[in-house]
């Protein structure tokens, strides 16, 4: 009997190499009874090369191709075997670098690697930084998801220029920005237009890939990134800024479906055999942010309890948490259109406010975040941050609305901070006293309710609806003289809003 060991005998492979069939070629017959197309066989790829520095090798560098992480020894030489399944080899930027940038304005630390050969030599020359990168910034940047001419005016000619007005402000060389997915929507061409404003910004950007960023109605999860990873290099890689290990990964599974769910949040195998490897290189105690475009989990999955999540937040977070455990831990995230800072355990999550907030369709996210992007600092080791409004001093971080404005509240002064977690403190003052803190309560923001309620509301948008938050405030002031409203961050930062 021909049994599947001697059709691979047949085929000329060994046990070793045996992977999974080819584009082999079966007949007419028999490719109608089988009725599934075989993969591509694979190949083992040798890959050699160098790190170095004005000619001089850099050792203990870690190089990876996505699925083997290996480091460069004393003279940066650095060799192993990747496969034909792979797409770059790619190298961790060790602190006191500089990030490279491609003419696209995303940093540039990567290579293609050739599938058609046996073997090939990759080498990456990095630039020592003339500035001490222990300090440093970076931007956040989620969602800006265009899908038209208007709205890729409005990046631009309105977002892109505040972004760069921020950073003149930072003034510091050590900045970098993050895309956190979503950098289109479906319209795969207007990369073109999101890369303009990248560039524009003077700064290198770290790309993170989002649901709306794939090439849809293909057959596999693997086909969806093609475009992205044209425009931007691997889907997940990892550097170093200081005291600081920063990791990307792509949590957008495809499901393979035309309409309906198409994609879930899913952190596959692959990727977390590889973060093991990573962040084996990094020493326990040390940050570690981490950026993916779904949120791992959000606030959102309490205040709808009966909504399904399953495209909303990471399934297999939990074994990411664990992975996690030892570092001072910071996950970046997107997709919501809401602003959320969820704390679980060792890891705090900073799900963001949009750059097109509710979808280019106003001022604000659906939650009454104001469209914008977050500001990251790092000290040594700590991390600090703030939310920046488009067109708003980076010092606006909340909003009051006077009595009579809440529809659901009419009684009370309403307050939504929007980047609000429990390390906050908010309090009113009456005439130069101290009364007491605003009730915390689950409601929608005003303004909100005001510009995206109903079936025509919001015009260019007609389907975004306020949303239920976990940073809106209330309280009955018993004087409105002197009505003064003060909150003050984590930090110890203190803003203050006199009620006229």
């Amino acid at each position: 009997m021909f049994n599947r060991r001697d059709f691979i005998k047949g085929l000329g492979l060994t046990s070793v190499g045996w992977l999974s069939l080819g584009d082999f070629a079966f007949s007419k017959e028999t490719q109608q009874q089988a009725d599934f197309r075989i993969p591509t066989l694979f190949a083992p790829i040798k890959v050699k090369g160098r790190v170095t520095s004005s000619g001089k090798g850099i050792a203990n560098v870690a190089v990876s191709d996505g699925r083997v992480v290996t480091k460069t020894d004393a003279r940066g030489d650095f060799e192993f075997v990747s496969g034909n399944d792979r797409d770059f080899v790619f190298v961790t930027m060790p602190s006191g670098y500089e990030i490279a940038k491609q003419a696209n304005g995303s940093a540039s630390f990567f290579k293609p690697l050739d599938k058609s050969r046996s073997s090939m030599t990759v080498s990456f020359d990095l630039k020592k930084s003339t500035n001490s990168d222990e300090n440093h910034h970076f931007l956040l940047l989620s969602d800006t998801q265009i899908q038209d001419d208007y709205d890729a005016n409005q990046l631009l000619t309105v977002s892109i220029p505040d972004v760069q007005k921020t950073i003149q402000s930072i003034n510091d060389p050590n900045i970098f920005g993050i895309g956190c997915g979503d950098l289109v929507y479906d319209h795969l061409d207007l990369f073109k237009e999101y890369n303009q404003g990248i560039e524009a910004t003077g700064i290198p950007f770290f790309q993170v890939v989002g649901n709306h960023d794939l090439n849809f109605k293909v057959r596999s999860d693997e086909q969806t990134t093609s475009t992205f990873k044209g425009h931007f290099g691997p889907t997940y890689y990892s550097w170093n800024r200081g005291e600081v290990h920063y990791v990307v990964l792509d949590d957008v599974f495809y499901l393979g479906r035309d309409s309906g769910q198409k994609y879930i949040g899913y952190i596959p195998e692959e990727q977390l055999a590889w973060l093991e490897q990573d962040l084996a290189q990094v020493e326990k105690g040390k940050t570690v942010v981490v950026s993916l475009h779904i949120p791992t989990y959000t606030g959102a999955v309490t205040r709808y309890p009966e909504r399904d999540t399953i495209g909303g937040t990471v399934s297999n977070r939990q074994h990411l948490y664990r992975m996690l455990e030892g570092y001072q831990a910071h996950i970046m995230s997107g997709h919501t259109h809401f602003n959320d800072n969820m704390i679980s355990g060792h890891v705090y999550e900073h799900c963001h406010g949009t750059v097109c907030g509710a979808w280019w369709s106003g001022p604000i996210c659906y939650d009454g975040t104001p469209n914008g992007y977050a500001v990251y600092e790092a000290r040594g080791s700590e991390l600090q941050w703030k939310y920046k409004g488009t067109g708003l001093n980076i010092e606006e971080q909340f909003r009051v609305y006077k009595n009579g404005y809440h529809p659901d509240f009419p009684d009370f002064y309403s307050l939504n901070c929007w980047n609000y977690d429990p390390e906050w403190e908010l309090a009113w003052y009456e005439n130069g006293v101290k009364v007491a803190a605003p009730m915390k309560i689950v409601a929608k923001d005003p303004w909100s309710m005001e510009l995206h309620t109903g079936p025509s509301l919001p015009t260019r948008r007609s389907w975004v609806e306020p949303q239920l938050t976990d940073h809106m405030f209330f309280f009955q002031p018993n004087s409105t003289d002197n009505l003064v409203v003060e909150a003050k961050d984590r930090f110890g930062n203190v803003y203050t809003k006199k009620i006229v």
